[in-house]
């Protein structure tokens, strides 16, 4: 009977569909735990296809696919430790495959453990996707009994309790655990409830990296019976660690290892949207960026993002300014530009936007100037920058926050126009301290400078899409502490109208808003993709019909 158990556990970033790429992840991270003496080599859930495949997996080639390259990984890892590894399994005549955790050792498969709880909500979507399976029981490693719910069946307690019945000793957990706001606090409820009701100590592993717009943070831990934190790894880093097992009069326990202190706050979600963008141009097969940088804020924080997420040499940042464009806009966007040490390129719009007024002169005749006029300006903008995102093979990224996108204050085909969002999911009022954050801190991770990055005036200035003379948000919105709390009542929590004016909102306002964010539906249905902060983005979070004539009654 052994003593001990060494689990390592490969906190790792996979990419979606390169199998065999994911693969080779498996088997580098194997050797690395067969070097350190490990028992097992836990990866995270799905991570041999990627998470989530949507309907990908759905693709019987696909899943076919991922099979040979489990055989072959099975058959590579044959001589050491066992080996976990999430991946799609289907069976033969069944309707959807399998959410599965395949684990072998010495070349042959010990377990097949199936997802049991298919989770159907906010970004998941799995009934569509898998079957779901029936509990799994415990499999033996080395001696040791172990027991893995598989993410979802660990937010249960009957599968770890079935586990634990049937002689479980320890529950290891894969996970594939999008990031929000708060999502580890959670994670730390269900796990440690886990371990009290089992008496087992648990291994929560998780996925790393960005996937579209979820971001998987990783953050893995391991907690004692009792839900005493003896491990804690990396959030938004790739890390393996191993953990020691040692036999008890009361059972198994994880020694003592690194508690990494985790981010919270605008430092997470700056992260987060980093990690985000590194990795949809990497995963795409785009090395530089560019954005059209105002001298507003929204493109300040994009830019830094940008930076610190790609290196300043794969920047490029394009004021194009018109005749409205203030002479602070002009200085403001130089200094984001400077300070981030990013390239700089100026293109004038006044000369195309002349071409275009007097082409439309004859139609547009006994007309008055309106939002048709300015809505050229950004049109003209986004024709620009796609042209040198055409021509140069860099990703456009766009830079309007949540407050602008709920209402729709962006024009579809102008400053909408690009590859991806990293701010989509931030509120304007969220924004600002984002940008505060990063003025304030250095950390090892940023690929641009220390130090503030924006100047104070950016943040502090009125904000104003520069569109005609004088103009400032707040001509056509709420004040953005205003706006924000009612977008974050009616779109976030779903509350009524009438629960948002009882909360203290000028009535007007309220059905103002409501009717924007509907009217606004078939831009967002056509926007591009950004990184998920909350648990209420736009896209797998927020599904509603473009064509739509219910308004709230109360």
């Amino acid at each position: 009977m052994t003593d001990t158990f060494r689990l390592t556990m490969a906190q790792l970033n996979p990419v979606m569909g390169d199998i065999a790429g994911n693969a080779d992840r498996a088997r580098a991270a194997w050797a690395e735990g067969k070097a350190a003496g490990a028992d097992m080599v836990a990866l995270p859930e799905m991570f041999l296809t990627g998470y989530q495949p949507l309907d990908l997996v759905r693709k019987p080639a696909f899943v076919a696919d991922a099979q040979r390259h489990l055989n072959a990984l099975i058959a590579d890892c044959a001589d050491g430790p066992a080996l976990g590894i999430g991946a799609p399994l289907w069976p033969v005549g069944a309707e959807k495959p399998y959410n599965a955790w395949v684990v072998a050792q010495n070349g042959k498969v010990l377990a097949e453990v199936v997802k049991h709880h298919l989770p159907n909500y906010k970004v998941f979507d799995e009934k569509r996707y898998f079957e779901s399976g029936d509990v799994s029981g415990p499999y033996v490693v080395n001696g040791v009994r172990l027991g893995t719910p598989i993410c979802e069946d660990a937010w249960f307690d009957d599968v770890a309790e079935t586990l634990a019945e049937t002689g479980a000793e320890i529950l290891v957990v894969p996970n594939g655990s999008p990031y929000f706001r708060g999502k580890q606090d959670v994670r730390y409820a269900h796990m440690v409830a886990r371990t009290v009701e089992t008496g087992l100590p648990l291994a929560y592993l998780n996925l790393v990296g960005g996937q579209d717009d979820q971001i998987f943070d990783g953050a893995s831990f391991v907690v004692n019976a009792g839900g005493a934190l003896m491990h804690h790894l990396h959030a938004f880093e790739d890390a393996i660690t191993h953990v020691d097992f040692d036999r008890t009069d009361t059972g198994w326990s994880a020694r003592k290892g690194d508690l990494v202190p985790q981010p919270t706050g605008p430092g997470a979600d700056y992260r987060a949207m980093v990690v985000a963008l590194r990795d949809y141009m990497a995963k795409a097969g785009f090395k530089q960026a560019l954005l059209g940088l105002s001298g507003g804020v929204d493109s300040a924080i994009v830019a830094a993002i940008a930076v610190d997420a790609l290196g300043a040499d794969n920047v490029r940042c394009v004021m194009l300014p018109s005749e409205y464009t203030s002479d602070h806009s002009l200085e403001d966007a130089r200094g984001v530009a400077e300070r981030l040490g990013c390239r700089l390129d100026t293109l004038p719009i006044a000369a195309g936007r002349s071409a275009i007024t007097e082409t439309l002169a004859p139609l547009f005749e006994g007309t008055t100037a309106d939002l048709t006029e300015e809505n050229i300006q950004s049109r003209l903008r986004g024709l620009l920058l796609m042209a040198l995102s055409n021509k140069f093979g860099e990703m456009l990224l766009t830079t309007g926050n949540k407050s602008e996108v709920a209402v729709g204050y962006a024009t579809i085909y102008g400053d909408m126009s690009g590859g991806y969002n990293p701010v989509k999911d931030l509120y304007k009022t969220d924004l600002f301290e984002v940008c505060r954050w990063r003025n304030a801190n250095t950390v090892d991770w940023f690929k641009g400078p220390a130090g503030e990055v924006m100047p104070q005036r950016v943040i502090d200035k009125p904000p104003s899409a520069e569109l005609r003379e004088d103009q400032k948000d707040e001509d056509s919105l709420p004040p953005y502490p205003v706006l924000d709390d009612i977008l974050k009542r009616l779109v976030d929590d779903e509350e009524s109208v009438e629960q948002v004016v009882d909360a203290g909102h000028d009535r007007d306002t309220v059905k103002h808003i409501e009717k924007l964010i509907y009217l606004s539906e078939y831009k967002r249905f056509q926007s591009a993709p950004g990184a998920r902060l909350s648990q209420r983005a736009f896209w797998l979070d927020r599904r509603y019909p473009i064509v739509n004539r219910w308004r709230d009654p109360s």
